[in-house]
């Protein structure tokens, strides 16, 4: 049975890490697995005191940067499959065996429907989008799963995309024509950019920039838009 290796990227998210890495130790499991936190190189929350388990690897990252600090975990990862996990994302009690199982069937890499920890009519309505492939496929909040191969192959992330680097990782994925799946079976997405601004903010900011990266725009003009745009 092939290894799985949870990255996971942070920046001052040890509060988060509290409840997410004891989550994922918690699933009852026979598949082999390690973690992989890469924190960010200006990390300042003491993130490192939470790590107490053998199947944690802590890692500081040298260059700043959410694609810089994935790239750098997977380089030290030993599994055969890499999934690539938000700090504020709790995956479902059959996470790795629903990974184990889709890249079993041809298939390279993959992607998991979403949930957000609130009960808002709104935010249903945008989370019921992540089951079917679509336009905001590939987002990071859905966790990418993909086999180390096929992310090798790749090249990893461009740490030049400074924004919206799983967008252009996912454009990638479809220019080599990995096949890829997405798993309906809901991950727990915090609510907290949509509590910190609005949700039409929010949606209106995810459009604007989702159609800007489509059309080219540089990865630093996308991050100077999203900084005016939204709090975080």
């Amino acid at each position: 049975m092939r290894m799985i290796s949870i990255i996971i990227p942070s920046h001052n998210e040890k509060k988060n890490l509290e409840k997410l890495l004891p989550h994922i130790e918690n699933l009852k499991t026979t598949i082999s697995y390690e973690i992989v936190v890469a924190t960010s190189p200006n990390t300042t929350d003491g993130t490192n005191s939470i790590v107490h388990s053998k199947k944690i690897l802590l890692l500081k990252c040298p260059k700043k940067g959410r694609a810089a600090q994935m790239n750098y975990a997977a380089k030290h990862a030993k599994g055969s499959i890499l999934v690539f996990l938000h700090a504020d994302v709790l995956p479902p009690k059959t996470f790795l065996s629903d990974i184990q199982q889709a890249l079993s069937k041809n298939i390279d890499a993959g992607f998991f429907s979403y949930k957000f920890d609130s009960t808002n009519f709104f935010l249903k309505i945008n989370a019921s989008f992540t089951s079917k492939d679509g336009i905001f496929t590939g987002g990071g909040d859905q966790c990418l799963f993909i086999k180390t191969k096929k992310f090798n192959a790749l090249k990893g992330f461009n740490e030049e995309q400074v924004l919206m680097e799983d967008f252009e990782f996912f454009k990638r994925i479809k220019k080599n024509k990995i096949p890829y799946t997405i798993i309906n079976n809901d991950l727990i997405v915090s609510a907290r950019k949509y509590e910190h601004n609005s949700y039409l903010r929010v949606n209106l900011s995810n459009l604007i920039l989702v159609v800007l990266f489509k059309f080219g725009c540089s990865p630093k003009k996308l991050k100077k838009i999203h900084s005016k745009l939204i709090k975080t």
